[in-house]
């Protein structure tokens, strides 16, 4: 599903660019325009999310033993639940034994594997009571082949130009929608209310949502905020769908630069241009997400610890302080790794939990200090100048200042009129101040967050 990243993050300061130059002009006239005047719902200001891949979560895969986890979660700091798609799976061109969580064969029923009906409306009760949220992955790109929709309705898919049904990429478990027909549109829109009024979900995670039109989104985004304040997160990166449709979009290419300065093939500074760029093409009131890992990235492209070896917490660190929201996948905590198989059970080894409490203490940071809240409700990074900013990344968030060594090196550097002075330190792994006032030292990899 990923496009090549080294390609990808060689061009980005070019994409960025263009994209700057080429439509800002434009984009914020409409943006101010076009933009929803509400803030995303109040209760995801300074919320982190979790990803839950049910299937591998337990040895039983049910919702009934993900439910004695609540409890858990809730103590380390989780606010929303994001749920991988639990619909039943289709058999017509299954990949594996048990298939693809995308391929859905029907979208008002839950997969029989994981329980019943009643037994998700459980869970979703007991996450209310504890006052956690939860967002249902929705693959409304496609559809199982053995959807009930392409027997009855052929009309809501595509086709190629012998009048066949198609394939999106190289999916071929699944057939694409056309999202040209009226009735799909609205038969989709149904499903969704579906699950927020008879189910009382609190939004949706939208698989490849930028492969589906904006104006679907934004109308259906507006029916379900009538029925209740919903979060909407785009598995995409595309500027216009935060406009009005969706709160938060991913930080695909964030994560890319974080996977390349952690191998040493970029340095930091190029961090600093896709937040800049960032906050010239997006409008201001939606979010981010940003990972050093999430179910995509496990599966098919390695563990957070492939990928960034001995630079795994310093980029946690940087997801929890930069601003946006954070998210966490299954298994950090328990510092999983191991890539999980998509196609068969595989369930993921929990080992005590390692890492919970240094997950527990970013998540206490961010729901505590104004500053980091996400997006509008939080205040923009500053970066503070180093003598070595193609390593050293250091930022003010008003009343939290964050020091990064994203570097394989030991560092000595100073900062520049920077004054640590009343501030104290939150969390850190191998910051040491030199004699002459600010300068300092960190260990490779090594990190400091400090709280006035």
């Amino acid at each position: 599903m990923m496009k090549n990243a080294i390609i990808l993050l060689g061009l980005l300061a070019l994409v960025f660019l263009v994209q700057a130059c080429g439509n800002q002009a434009d984009k914020k006239t409409s943006d101010q325009s076009q933009a929803k005047a509400e803030l995303p719902v109040e209760w995801s200001k300074n919320a982190v999310i979790y990803e839950v891949n049910l299937r591998q979560y337990t040895n039983e895969g049910t919702f009934k033993a993900f439910e004695a986890n609540l409890p858990r979660l809730k103590e380390m700091g989780v606010d929303i639940l994001w749920f991988m798609p639990i619909h039943p799976i289709g058999l017509e061109n299954r990949k594996g034994s048990l298939g693809s969580y995308y391929a859905v064969q029907d979208y008002s029923k839950v997969n029989p594997e994981y329980g019943t009906m009643d037994d998700f409306k459980s869970l979703v009760a007991k996450a209310h009571e504890l006052g956690m949220y939860i967002i249902l992955d929705w693959v409304a790109n496609h559809s199982a082949w053995d959807h009930p929709w392409v027997k009855s309705n052929p009309e809501y898919y595509d086709t190629d130009s012998s009048g066949k049904m198609v394939s999106p990429f190289d999916w071929t478990d699944v057939v694409a929608f056309d999202f040209e027909n009226a009735g799909l549109r609205k038969a989709m829109q149904n499903e969704m209310l579906f699950w927020v009024k008879d189910i009382d979900i609190d939004g949706f995670r939208c698989d490849v949502a930028g492969e589906i039109p904006t104006a679907f989104w934004e109308e259906t985004s507006a029916e379900l905020n009538k029925v209740k304040p919903v979060f909407m997160l785009a598995e995409a990166e595309k500027a216009e769908l935060v406009n009005k449709a969706f709160d938060m979009d991913y930080g695909w290419n964030q994560h890319h630069i974080m996977n390349q300065i952690a191998q040493g093939k970029m340095d930091v500074n190029l961090l600093n241009a896709y937040f800049n760029q960032k906050d010239s093409i997006y409008a201001a009131r939606s979010y981010k997400l940003y990972f050093i890992t999430n179910h995509d990235e496990n599966s098919w492209n390695g563990t957070e610890y492939e990928r960034m070896g001995e630079a795994v917490d310093a980029m946690a660190v940087l997801t929890f302080t930069i601003g946006d929201m954070p998210l966490i996948y299954n298994g950090q905590e328990s510092a999983f790794n191991r890539r999980l198989l998509f196609f068969e059970k595989d369930s993921i080894d929990w080992e005590n939990y390692p890492k919970a409490d240094f997950y527990t203490k970013l998540a206490s940071l961010k729901h505590t200090q104004q500053a980091l809240w996400n997006g509008p409700y939080g205040t923009r990074y500053v970066r503070l100048k180093s003598s070595d900013d193609a390593k050293i990344f250091a930022y003010d968030r008003g009343n939290v200042r964050v020091v990064l060594n994203l570097s394989a090196e030991d560092l000595n550097f100073s900062l520049e009129n920077v004054d640590l002075t009343g501030y104290t330190s939150y969390i850190e792994n191998g910051f040491k101040p030199l004699e002459t006032a600010n300068n300092f030292s960190l260990t490779k990899w090594g990190y400091a967050v400090f709280v006035k």
